[in-house]
């Protein structure tokens, strides 16, 4: 992180050490003079290392190698007196990085910052590689080796560097090395300054680093290091700096972070496994400057001790798992020349935590600090007011805390802020032009998802020129703010739900040009936009959807990457040339708006989109071909249009694919074979279509990512056997309802393993970026509660299987049971028989279970009144007999839920069981009798009709005992009347189905 710091400050060392300086390689004396020519010996060394490096750019530096004066040569640098070469300094030159120039600008290391070295000569693009040869070790007087930013392809640290007795600095980072550290390294007694980082070495750190006992520097970040942080490294006596960052270490954070460490000022072990709580100790390391655990997992909390370091000025813990909450006061020391504890801190960061409790008032007396980060934590309570004393602070990050009260006006006073972010709080109150009284230098400003009312003049003027300015969901009245006028350089600017309403003002388009991100979702605003407006020419993200305007698509002129203009009222055709005005786009939505005609087939020239949401319009025609050269293409949704044809076999080449939505549409034909490609698929909803044949057999395999498959309402036939589905392994929604498929419900539905654990953690189904906000949520339509429900956020938690209105046989699967986190069981209208199985009660999770208009029959279950969270409940038009068990749950359903069960009694229907009333019950629940109130008349009519029958019988025996031709006659008669009385019997119960099956339609 501060590698060119570190190598200032290593500079000024070696120059004392050493005596002399180097100018484009030749040897001065402080007057400028040459003094001494180098050593032939070295000279040859030299010359022999050179041809064994390759040079494909032809380095301006190594072709100055000419002459006999080595000490001339560019990268050379010799001693005084003898000649002898004591620097080889061939690194690639490398500009400072970003996170250099931001912690220079941050003043954290004044001293060494200040001191005028000039390294603008380092800068340039060539990279050596090939064979470093062992020539080097000729030089006798070497202590200075500088190889980085090299390219030497995977070979590994020559052993013979172990040799180099005077080395003293060696860097070798970002070199290309791999292979193991050489152990030989270690004989390197002299050795202050050693830089291997960003290279693959993939080993542990070399046990000899602590017998070094002169090392000052370590740097073996980004190197593939594995293993434990040797607890010895504390122990060497003039370690300052150590840079173990962005490996695979492990340690104790308890033991390593302890008073041990005398001098070290740099600690960088950010991104690596580092585990256990600060220990209240590391207020003992004193000299430490700069402290950075970041991607770690630290626990439990910061120790008040810390207010012990003096000297620190850098201090980060964030994306870590700290919790508990900051101390309510620090420690203070002694040895501090400033009595206020952390006086010296200028950056602190413990963002991405899970830190709770209040912000203490301590944060205001950190005087000198610039960067006060403490975002996506826990914390709650007002931010202190307090913290406007913090004038030389530069950014401010509270976003995604718990945070309430008011915005400080004091905030108002920090004339420094360039970067202010408290988003996603429970912040309330009014928001007024004294809130940035003094932000001359304010870029970035987020206030969004709170609750503030905007406060703000009409002719208000803002003494800031906003960047990124995001203030959705807050309250800024009906009218459109028009202090935004005097913004000419904002490149992102949300006003997602702020409750605008009325048109766009035609100043705010004379604006635009310098707009990267433009979202004005969630909000009122009405009439037509502009059929052009220019935007950035880089990567535009534009989302004006859930708003009120109309009229024709606008084409704003810019890079646009994402438009979004869904959930409105814009009418007319998709234009045909939008490939031409967005060749870059990557997500197209202009769902839920009125649009007609039909899909343009210039949308197929769009190879970048990842997301085309065409839905919920008016949309006829055939689906376009040429949607399928869309290779990147991870969501189409066209449904609830009026598409029509087949689907075209195209699709099958979007292999990147998944999720597809075509239904409620009246497209024909059967599913293309093609689509057996579409192997990342995990949602294909078709329903509600004209389409026929099989449910393919291949849709079984190599779907392993499948969660969503919807078929219902179209023309599908078949049996379902017992390997067309089954091995969907992530299936969690099948609707295959009101389809002609018949045959038995296979035993092997039961094998579901997406639908047999229990879904308790919300899992967002999103495709696209979703980091840029340019993402397709995933929903679906199911059939739940006897009713049609749409779900989005939720979606991941519904396991539903839904059979209904089939032609299904045979009887209920007992292997369904086994389906532990089905939330919706559908199995009404088909011709399935059987019992209900009595183990049904493991469906814990159900919350919805129809089995109406079948033929089932027996007992219903007692066991179903456990199923607690059940909420729907229809067993009715079956054949179920006995008594209903109306126990614990059961008793919150009506009695439509079991309407149609002739041979069902008890509550809450109004037929009662044998036993209930005066008479016992004997546990049988089989003979079923009326109200009371019936009982006498039912015991007559019982008695008349037994008489009848009984006079019936002796009559006709009589006389057919008298004469033969009487008896002859009788029996002709009643067959006659037996096969008129089966006719009628016929007639009726096919009557009778087929009222049933319009009533179930």
């Amino acid at each position: 992180m501060f590698r060119f710091i570190m190598f200032q400050y290593s500079i000024i060392l070696l120059f004392l050490i050493v005596g002399g300086c180097v100018c484009n390689g030749v040897a001065v004396d402080h007057d400028d003079q040459v003094v001494v020519s180098c050593l032939e010996s070295d000279r040859e060394a030299l010359l022999d290392f050179k041809n064994g490096l390759e040079d494909p750019d032809r380095n301006p530096g190594l072709s100055s190698w000419k002459g006999s004066n080595c000490c001339r040569w560019w990268g050379i640098s010799c001693e005084n007196g003898t000649g002898a070469v004591t620097h080889v300094d061939l690194h690639n030159p490398h500009p400072q990085t970003s996170e250099y120039l931001e912690f220079q600008d941050y003043t954290i290391f004044p001293d060494y910052a200040d001191e005028g070295f000039d390294f603008s000569n380092r800068y340039g693009f060539w990279k050596l590689s090939g064979e470093i040869r062992p020539s080097l070790t000729n030089l006798k007087s070497l202590a200075y080796l500088d190889l980085s930013f090299n390219s030497f392809n995977g070979i590994s640290i020559p052993d013979f560097f172990g040799s180099l007795q005077k080395l003293q600095y060696l860097n070798l980072s970002n070199a290309g090395f791999s292979g193991s550290i050489p152990r030989h390294l270690g004989n390197l007694s002299s050795l202050r300054y050693l830089d291997l980082s960003s290279n693959h070495f993939n080993s542990k750190i070399p046990d000899w680093l602590v017998n070094l006992t002169s090392l000052t520097t370590i740097d073996i970040s980004s190197s593939g290091l594995q293993g434990r942080i040797p607890l010895g490294l504390s122990d060497l006596p003039n370690l300052q700096f150590l840079r173990l960052g962005s490996n695979i270490l492990t340690a104790s954070s308890s033991q390593l972070l302890t008073g041990r460490w005398e001098k070290i000022q740099i600690l960088d072990l950010g991104f690596n496994r580092i585990q256990g709580k600060l220990p209240a100790s590391i207020g003992n390391m004193t000299s430490l400057v700069y402290l950075d655990l970041l991607g770690n997992d630290v626990q439990g909390g910061i120790p008040s001790s810390i207010g012990k370091l003096c000297n620190l000025k850098f201090f980060r813990i964030s994306d870590s798992n700290l919790t508990g909450t900051l101390p309510e006061s620090l420690e203070e020391s002694k040895n501090c020349v400033s009595k206020s504890p952390l006086s010296s801190l200028r950056f602190l960061d413990l963002s991405n935590n899970r830190l709770s409790g209040s912000l203490p008032e301590w944060l205001g007396q950190l005087q000198n600090l610039f960067k006060l980060k403490l975002s996506d934590n826990l914390l709650y309570g007002p931010i202190p007011d307090s913290l406007y004393l913090l004038q030389k602070l530069r950014e401010l990050d509270l976003g995604g805390n718990r945070l309430n009260g008011t915005l400080p006006k004091g905030l108002g006073q920090l004339s420094e802020l360039s970067y202010l972010d408290v988003n996603s709080n429970y912040l309330t109150g009014v928001v007024t032009q004294t809130h940035f009284l003094k932000h001359t230098k304010l870029g970035y400003l987020d206030i969004s998802s709170n609750s503030l009312t905007l406060d703000i003049a009409s002719n208000w003027v803002p003494p800031f020129q906003i960047l990124v300015l995001d203030m959705s969901s807050c309250y800024f009245g009906s009218s459109f703010p028009t202090w935004l006028k005097s913004q000419k350089k904002t490149r992102i600017l949300a006003l997602s739900n702020s409750s605008i309403s009325g048109s766009i003002p035609d100043w705010f388009w004379e604006n635009s040009p310098s707009l990267g991100y433009l979202n004005f979702s969630f909000n009122q605003l009405e009439g037509k936009l502009p059929s052009s407006f220019n935007l950035s020419d880089t990567y535009a993200i534009v989302d004006f959807s859930y708003n009120l305007f109309e009229g024709s698509i606008p084409l704003p002129v810019g890079d646009i990457n994402s438009l979004d203009l869904s959930n409105n009222k814009f009418s007319g055709s998709i234009p045909e040339n939008i490939s031409d005005s967005f060749p870059n786009l990557s997500f197209l939505s202009l769902a839920r708006n009125q649009m007609e005609g039909e899909i343009p087939t210039s949308i197929g020239k769009l190879p970048s989109l990842l997301v085309i949401d065409l839905s919920s319009n008016n949309l006829t025609g055939t689906i376009p071909a040429s949607i399928g050269n869309c290779s990147d293409l991870k969501a189409l949704d066209l449904s609830k249009n009026g598409l029509s044809g087949n689907i075209p076999r195209t699709l099958g080449q979007l292999s990147n694919l998944q999720t597809l939505h075509l239904s409620e549409n009246q497209l024909s034909g059967s599913i293309p074979s093609s689509f057996r490609n579409l192997s990342r698929l995990e949602t294909l909803d078709l329903k509600s279509n004209r389409l026929i044949g099989r449910i393919p057999h291949w849709i079984g395999e190599g779907f392993e990512h499948l969660r969503i498959l919807g078929l219902r309402s179209n023309g599908f036939f078949g049996e379902l056997t017992s390997n067309t589905l089954s091995n969907l392994s992530s299936l969690q929604v099948l609707d295959l309802a009101k389809n002609h498929l018949n045959g038995a419900i296979p035993a092997s539905f039961g094998d579901f393993k997406g639908m047999n654990q229990v879904q308790n953690r919300v899992q967002y189904l999103l495709y696209g970026k979703f980091d840029d906000g340019m993402y397709y949520e995933e929903n679906m339509v199911v059939n739940m509660k006897g009713q049609s429900l749409p779900y989005t956020k939720t979606l991941s938690l519904v396991i539903s299987l839904d059979l209904s209105g089939n032609n299904l046989t045979g009887e209920l699967p007992a292997e369904l049971t086994k389906l532990l986190g089905l939330v919706v069981l559908n199995l009404s209208g088909n011709h399935i028989s059987g019992r209900i199985p009595v183990d049904i009660s493991k469906l814990g999770q159900l919350l919805s279970l129809d089995l109406s208009s079948n033929k089932l029959f027996g007992p219903i279950p007692e066991s179903l009144s456990t199923l607690s969270f059940l909420q729907y409940l229809n067993l009715s038009n079956n054949r179920f007999s006995g008594m209903i068990p109306y126990t614990g749950h059961m008793t919150t359903f009506e009695a439509s839920s079991f309407a149609g069960n002739p041979r069902l009694c008890g509550h809450p229907l109004i037929v009662t069981c044998q036993g209930d009333g005066h008479d016992e019950d004997d546990g049988s629940n089989k003979v079923l009798v009326s109200d009371s109130k019936d009982n006498l008349i039912d015991k007559w009519f019982y008695l008349s009709v037994g008489l009848g029958f009984a006079a019936g019988l002796l009559v006709p025996f009589l006389l057919m005992a008298v004469r033969k031709t009487w008896s002859e006659g009788y029996f002709g008669l009643v067959d006659k009347v037996a096969e008129t009385t089966s006719l009628l019997r016929h007639k009726r119960a096919k009557h009778m189905r087929s009222s049933g099956h319009r009533h179930r339609s």
